[in-house]
Order: structure tokens, then C-alpha cells, then sequence
């Protein structure tokens, strides 16, 4: 195990946070504890942010220099600030303690961080199967091998990479930082991402619930668990059916499996049939991860990485919505300057979760108390204060100017974006989704029941609805306009919205918890109505896959903020609208079945995670001369290779049509012959895997795929034309070449020069001066 690297990284997260705390506090002034756990993702977008740019014009040592040169700059002059003194003042007066604030969030970090170590050191491997770590890895490779962005793709050598790679650049920047190899920093980055995440989220719930009079600890430590330890409701709904009585028990689980991609018999299964993977797999035809189970598996994907950087942007919305009208220039420097930038950032990190930043920020300002329109135009919003048109006017003209801000800051953001987007983010487009390819309610139950359950009986419980008959009629008409549309998501997360929209504006007792509430309700909508139309993956796979994550971070942190409130902590300043000790027995009873509902799948999953009997080990790349040694040497060969040189291996397609019928195949993408000397060293290939489809389109891709195999197969005119082609240097003949093309012996092509022969791989070098037909 390697004790000492985990050390490093341990140091390198700490200065970056020293650094960025002074930053976070000044952004997120209004905030009660000044964005206690989000100095280090606030050090990284800097950091990335800086990284990115000059990484245009170099890449390597003078990038990561000016990127903590700008950091620095940026503390020294935020933590110097006079007005930053001031707040620091009026925070020792008020009693608050921020030395010991930020110690909390360091150990939580600090716990969060050391799990997923432990998790990964079991399990370190960037295996093909179960995920797609060889694009992680291979982008990571790419990057450790680049001199300017953006990195040249593995899979498609001489092109950029076409997929959003800023949560690898800044793994690849803090591998820089701290001296470690790609292959330790992999598993390293992980732990690192989760434990930012956890941390964030227990720092923002805490900050909504610190004026709850002893419910901020409750309430940070609540939405720790909900976004980092509690999983969806198939776990636990698979125990319930097994302590079901024998007569019941098949009917039930063939009722689940009919509205699920679930057979009867793997419902009825039980703890015996516990697989930690079937949890994410809940509505067909999408996948639907959360935090647990991501880093669990282990890929180092964006939807993971980028999920710190948007409670980043929900904070900064939080302070916005605690900035009060008069302090115009701070809640103009956050909606048209930071929020931007980070969206600038986010897009490279996580293009899916982009939008949410300004959805988030439009929330803020919708449902805040200032008028937007002060941001936008000082005459607008004194003409407005000089009007009485009364409230239903007057909160039209509230969210048409919050639309203006969301839209002003889009527009900031979308220049910052535009050179990536045009880039890597072409070539997509939004279609509307089928009626007949909707979520049923019990696949939304078992998804999204949890926090549903919360959030219904927190703002029932905010709005003082103590009668039973508006509620009926309101949830009647959802329910009809679900069976007559098609739409059963209006009976889930409808009321949400208007519950949460009816309860910020109205004064009701409630606090940024609801805006994150009435967030993640959108998004759950919005995936059920439209979809972004892509070749990456089938229908709405991506578009439910990276959303869902998104919902899963925000409700986590709402749930963790609104439950403590909901079952009124002890010296809660809130007063019960239900008095009376049953009352309080329900509420508490609610939130220990919650919690008991979410945490059955870490038990499972971890024990079984830790079962294996294993030399623990950070190194993402041991398990290649463990399970295919023949191969090793060679990959090991081509990974000390200096530069970039172009490799010709065989691509990973599965069946595509030609001219002749099917070409024969490799056993799929998800498999080691995934082009796994590119993808575990950083060479990259003329055509490797399939996916690329996805990136580039069919004819792009596969066009390259016939070049390679008459490469291999074609006269030796044709191999001399590819290789000159596409600058090829090296080529590769192992086993998944040979079950591709059978026996390759490029007879009659002269200036290739065997320089790695064993029994498994033959590596042959191009001399382009001899290159040419015998």
C-alpha cells in the first residue's frame, strides 16, 4: 500500500484549501460560516480555470506554475481585503468560531477521503468490464503526454479528444503538483473528488440550517450521509418483498418487474442475489447511478467530477439569494462574473451539468426576496417599486426578471464555453421524448422515494396543511394529468414545485432547502419531457444517466438540511404547526425510516467490496501482469515510448455492416481487447474503441476502421497507403489482431522492423524513409 502517496495527496489538498479558503469566504460572505467546505473545490476551479486557458499555449510545469501563481494572487488579495476583514470582525463578534468550522469540515474530508481509499486500494483496477475506466485512464495518459490542449484523442490519433476531459486535467495537474505517476493518481483523484463532494455538501447543508438554533451539525452530517453513504429504494425494496408471506410474494415482485428491467426471480432473489451493480439499473433502457455506487465502481467520469463543482454553484446561488438588494455590486459580481466562470469551467468538466449552474442561479434570484431586475436595470426596478399592479403581476414580473439574470449570466458563460463547445460539444441536439419511453412511477419510486417521501412532508409541514381535502383535489388533478398524458412524473415531483415555488414566496418558514427541492424536481421533469439526442448512447440513456446524478447530489443535500428541521431538533427556533408529542414521534419516525431505508445497499455493497482477500494496492494498472502477463511486456514497451508516435492496432467495434456483410469482431467494446496498449499508455491509435461512434459519428469512425483492416488484410499498396496516411510509427500484432485478421505477416511491405517479439505481441516500428512495397 502506498501510505506515502496517500500522505502527499493528503498535504497537496490541504495547501490548495488554505489557499482557496480566503477566496470562498469572500464570494460566499452572506453565507453563515463564509463557504465553510468549499475552499478546495473554489482552489480547484482556479486552478483548473488558469490550467485550461494556458494549456492552450503549453501544457506541462509552466501551466501548473501559473495556475498556483493566479491561486496565490488570489488569496492574498481576497484575504487582505478591508471589507473581508470587517466580515471576519462581525463573525468573532456574532460568537462564531470559523477556525473550528473549517477543522470540522477537514476531518470530514480527511474520513471521507481515507474510505475511498480503503475502498479503491481493494479494488484499484482500470478493468475494461463494468464501466468505462480505459477512457478515463486513457485520457489521463493523453494528458501526462500532451504539450498543449486539448489532448490528442487515443482512439482517434492526430485529432483532439472529442469528450469534456477538465476533471481529468485537473487530475492530471494535481499528479504534476504532487510527483505521482498516472497510474496511482487514478485511484488517488477518486478519493480525492469523492471526499470534495462529501464535504461540500455537508458544508452547504450546515450553512442552511445555521440559523436553526443547534441544527446546523444534524443537518451537515445528514446531507454528508444522503450524498456520500445512502442509495435508492431497490435494496431495500428487494428485503421487503423477501419478509413478504410466501403467498404474496411472487405476485409482488412480477408487479415490480413488469414496470422495471427487473426479472420476477431477481426481485425474489434477496440479500442471497445481492449485487451492488443491479441498484443502478432501476428504469429500462437508462442508467440511474448515485454517488455511492459511482465511486464504488470506480470510473473516473465526469458525471462524478463535476458534481463538487455544482454544489459550488449552488452555494454561490445561496449567497446570492442572502444578498440583499442594496449590495448591488456583490450580487452583480456573482450572477455575471463567478457564476460564469464556473460554468466556463464545468462545461470541459461535466458539459451535462452546465445548465444546472444557471438554473440554479435562476432559482436563486427567482425565489429570493430582492428584486432581480435591480441587477439588470436600476430604472426598471424604481419604475417597478413606483407601480401597484398587484401581487399575480408583480410575480410575473419577478420571474421574467430573474429569466433576464439566468439569461445575462448564460450568455457570459456560453462565450467562455463556446471553444470547447464547438468542439467536443457538436453535433447534438434536443428531441422530445415518447410517451411510450417514460419513467412508470414505480421505476420514479424506487429511483427518487426517499427523498420524495421528505421533501412531501417537509413542505406539507411548512405550509400548515392541516386539511386533507385541497390536498386530495390537487393530487387528483396530478394524478389525471398523468394517466390522460402519459406523465406520471406530475404526480411525483408536480407538487414539489409548487409546494416549494408556493412556500419561498409566501414567507413561509423555510429556507434554501426548498430551492434546491423545487432544482432537483425540475430536472426530474424536464428528463421526462425531452432528451438530448446523441449516437453516445441509446434514446435518453445519457441524458437520465448524467441528470439523475445531478438530482441525486441536490436532494441529498436538501434532504440533509430539511430533515433535522422537519423533526425540530431540540432549541429548534422553529415553532410546531402540528404541536403535540405524537406529532413529534411521526416526524422522528419519518427520518429513521428514511435513513433506514438508504442504508441497506452501503452495508451489502461494502462487505461484499471488502470481502476479497487482497494486497492492497493504489496502482490502477498492476491487474495487466496479473491476468494477462504474454501482453505486459508490451504495453510496458509502448508506455516508455517518448512523444506522441502514432499506433496501428485493432480497432474495438463490435459487428458493423460492410461490403461483404458483418466484419468479424472482438467480444464487444466493454472487453480487453479494447485498443488496450492506447488505452493504458496514452499512444494513441488510428481507430480503437467503438464509442467513438458517439464522439465523431458513423462514417468518420468507420471509415478509419476499414483503413486499419485493409491495413492488415489489404494488398501491400494499401498497408503502405494507410501507414503513410495517418503517420503511423508503430504497429501492433497481438491476440485481438489475430482474432480479427488471422495470421498477419505484412509479407511485401518493406521498412517495418520488428522491435518487441514474444509469443503473444509483435510490435514492428515504420522507417517512413524505407516505407514502401517490396
Amino acid at each position: 500500500m502506498e501510505y506515502g502517496l496517500v500522505v502527499r495527496w493528503l498535504v497537496a489538498y490541504g495547501v490548495l484549501a488554505g489557499l482557496g479558503r480566503p477566496v470562498a469566504a469572500r464570494l460566499c460572505s452572506t453565507l453563515p460560516g463564509r463557504g465553510v467546505g468549499f475552499a478546495l473545490p473554489t482552489a480547484l476551479v482556479v486552478v483548473g480555470t488558469v490550467g485550461y486557458w494556458v494549456g492552450h499555449l503549453t501544457f506541462g510545469p509552466v501551466t501548473l506554475a501559473a495556475a498556483l501563481a493566479v491561486l496565490i494572487g488570489l488569496a492574498a488579495l481576497t484575504g487582505l481585503d478591508g471589507d473581508a476583514l470587517r466580515e471576519r470582525r462581525l463573525e468573532l463578534a456574532d460568537g462564531v468560531r470559523p477556525t473550528r468550522r473549517n477543522a470540522e469540515a477537514s476531518v470530514v474530508f480527511l474520513a471521507a477521503f481515507l474510505f475511498l481509499v480503503a475502498v479503491r486500494a481493494v479494488d484499484p483496477a482500470v478493468y475494461p468490464i463494468g464501466g468505462e475506466k480505459f477512457l478515463d485512464f486513457g485520457l489521463l495518459q493523453a494528458l501526462e503526454r500532451a504539450t498543449v490542449l486539448p489532448p490528442e484523442d487515443v482512439w482517434f490519433a492526430n485529432d483532439p479528444v472529442a469528450y469534456y476531459y477538465g476533471g481529468h486535467l485537473l487530475t492530471a495537474l494535481l499528479a504534476d503538483l504532487t510527483a505521482t505517476p498516472t497510474r496511482f493518481a487514478y485511484n488517488l483523484s477518486l478519493a480525492g473528488f469523492y471526499a470534495t463532494l462529501v464535504t461540500a455538501a455537508y458544508g452547504l447543508a450546515g450553512a442552511i440550517a445555521r440559523g436553526r438554533a443547534d441544527a446546523w451539525r444534524p443537518a451537515a452530517l445528514a446531507a454528508a450521509f444522503f450524498v456520500g453513504a445512502a442509495s435508492n429504494l431497490v435494496t431495500v425494496s428487494r428485503l421487503v418483498v423477501a419478509a413478504l408471506p410466501p403467498s404474496l410474494q411472487r405476485d409482488v415482485a412480477a408487479a415490480v418487474a413488469a414496470r422495471s428491467r427487473y426479472s420476477t426471480e431477481g426481485v425474489l432473489g434477496g440479500v442471497d442475489a445481492f449485487s451492488y451493480w443491479t441498484a443502478s439499473r432501476v428504469v429500462p433502457g437508462t442508467i440511474n447511478e448515485f454517488p455511492l455506487f459511482a465511486w464504488l465502481n470506480g470510473d473516473l467520469h465526469a458525471h462524478m467530477m463535476g458534481t463538487p463543482f455544482l454544489l459550488l454553484g449552488a452555494a454561490l446561488a445561496f449567497a446570492l439569494y442572502r444578498t440583499p438588494s442594496r449590495d448591488l455590486r456583490r450580487r452583480r459580481l456573482l450572477a455575471f462574473v463567478v457564476v460564469p466562470l464556473l460554468a466556463g469551467l464545468q462545461t470541459v468538466i461535466d458539459t451535462w451539468s452546465m445548465p444546472s449552474l444557471f438554473g440554479l442561479l435562476f432559482l436563486a434570484v427567482a425565489l429570493g426576496p430582492a428584486d432581480p431586475w435591480s441587477m439588470l436595470s436600476e430604472r426598471v426596478a424604481a419604475w417597478r417599486r413606483r407601480r401597484d399592479d398587484g401581487p399575480l403581476l408583480d410575480e410575473f414580473g419577478h420571474l421574467v426578471g430573474a429569466l433576464g439574470v439566468a439569461g445575462v449570466a448564460g450568455v457570459l458563460g456560453g462565450a467562455l464555453a463556446v471553444p470547447f463547445l464547438l468542439g467536443a460539444g457538436a453535433g447534438r441536439e434536443v428531441a422530445f421524448l415518447a410517451a411510450a419511453e417514460r419513467t412508470s412511477l414505480p421505476g420514479l419510486l424506487l429511483v427518487h422515494g426517499a427523498f420524495v417521501v421528505t421533501f412531501y412532508a417537509y413542505l406539507l409541514d411548512r405550509l400548515s396543511v392541516d386539511r386533507s381535502l385541497p390536498l386530495l383535489v390537487g393530487v387528483a388533478a396530478l394524478g389525471l394529468l398523468a394517466a390522460t398524458a402519459a406523465l406520471p412524473v406530475a404526480v411525483v415531483v408536480g407538487p414539489l414545485l409548487v409546494f416549494g415555488w408556493v412556500a419561498c414566496r409566501t414567507d413561509r418558514p423555510v429556507g434554501f432547502e426548498t430551492v434546491l427541492i423545487v432544482a432537483g424536481a425540475g430536472l426530474v421533469a424536464i428528463v421526462e419531457l425531452v432528451y438530448v439526442k446523441e449516437q453516445a448512447g441509446p434514446l435518453r440513456m445519457n441524458t437520465v444517466f448524467k441528470t439523475y446524478m445531478q438530482v441525486w447530489v441536490l436532494w441529498g443535500t436538501a434532504a440533509g438540511a430539511a430533515l433535522p428541521a422537519f423533526v425540530r431538533w431540540a432549541g429548534g427556533a422553529d415553532a410546531p404547526s402540528l404541536p403535540g408529542t405524537r406529532s413529534r414521534w411521526l416526524r422522528a419516525t419519518l427520518a429513521v425510516a428514511v435513513v433506514v431505508a438508504t442504508v441497506p445497499y452501503a452495508g451489502l455493497a461494502l462487505s461484499a467490496h471488502f470481502d476479497a482477500s487482497t494486497d492492497p494496492t493504489l496502482d490502477a494498472t498492476r491487474f495487466v501482469e496479473r491476468d494477462h502477463p504474454d501482453e505486459a511486456p508490451a504495453i510496458a514497451y509502448v508506455d516508455g515510448l517518448s512523444g506522441r508516435p502514432t499506433l496501428l492496432s485493432a480497432p474495438a467495434t463490435g459487428r458493423y455492416p460492410g461490403p461483404n456483410g458483418d466484419y468479424p469482431a472482438p467480444p464487444g467494446m466493454y472487453s480487453w481487447d479494447s485498443s488496450p496498449a492506447a488505452s493504458l499508455t496514452g499512444v494513441p491509435t488510428v481507430a480503437g474503441w467503438g464509442h467513438e461512434i458517439g464522439y465523431r459519428g458513423s462514417a468518420p469512425y468507420l471509415g478509419r476502421v476499414r483503413d486499419v483492416d485493409d491495413a492488415y488484410t489489404g494488398s501491400p499498396e494499401r498497408t503502405v497507403a494507410v501507414l503513410d496516411r495517418y503517420g503511423v510509427e508503430y504497429v501492433w500484432v497481438g491476440p485481438a489482431e489475430r482474432a480479427r485478421y488471422g495470421s498477419v505477416t505484412f509479407a511485401g511491405v518493406e521498412g517495418l522492423t520488428p522491435v518487441f517479439r514474444n509469443e503473444a505481441v509483435t510490435i514492428y516500428r515504420v522507417d517512413e524513409d524505407e516505407l514502401g512495397v517490396a
